[in-house]
């Protein structure tokens, strides 16, 4: 397989990822996610920022999770998010530690 049809393939395994996790399940919490799979919609959205600028593509954290998200991540958070309790939080802060640093 050539370099641009993976590429393709690739970007087209993101975008369906996020068609998953923003309209067909986004009653999955995040906190949930980073507990058991190490990520989250806030490290796409890192990922996504981190990949723009390192092609100096110039965007902030607002922006990429926009672009994740769909919408401004306050208003998704608003919409989408539930409080978590203190074992969910407690298992969070090892999960973030872990994986994001």
């Amino acid at each position: 397989m050539d370099k641009s049809t993976r590429t393709e393939l690739e970007a087209a395994a993101f975008r369906r990822l996020m068609e998953h996790l923003l309209e067909k399940r986004p009653e999955v919490q995040n906190i949930d996610m980073m507990n058991l799979a190490g990520f989250c919609r806030n490290c796409l959205s890192r990922w996504y920022q981190e990949a723009a600028n390192d092609r100096g593509i110039e965007m902030d954290k607002a922006t990429a999770r926009e672009i994740v998200y769909g919408m401004p991540y306050e208003e998704w958070r608003d919409m989408h998010q539930t409080p978590a309790d203190a074992e969910k939080q407690a298992a969070f802060t090892s999960a973030f530690k872990d994986n994001v640093g």
